[in-house]
């Protein structure tokens, strides 16, 4: 797949970026090496290899597990400005 000018400029449409002349060069030869990339992965054969359903090395996921947690007093205690059970903070937001 040969990319040019115009496909550099219709993905920048898309995706709603300017992309300014003196770019353009160094943008097409960005995707035409990951184009190409893409397309010597295509050459494998993958004939009987089952697809990857996660990415995880040990594919396990761990059981979910109901834990203590942190008291009122706890969640306060390092809190600069409190009024229990609240957390105080500097107003942002201004009329």
């Amino acid at each position: 797949m040969e990319i040019n000018a115009n496909t550099i400029a219709h993905l920048a449409n898309l995706s709603r970026l300017h992309i300014a002349d003196s770019q353009m060069e160094q943008y097409q030869q960005d995707l035409q090496k990951m184009v190409a990339f893409i397309e010597k992965l295509n050459e494998l054969d993958t004939e009987g290899v089952t697809p990857l359903r996660m990415m995880s090395a040990a594919s396990e996921q761990r059981n979910d597990t109901v834990k203590g947690s942190l008291t009122l007093d706890e969640a306060l205690q390092n809190a600069p400005a409190s009024h229990s059970p609240y957390f105080i903070v500097p107003k942002v937001i201004k009329k």
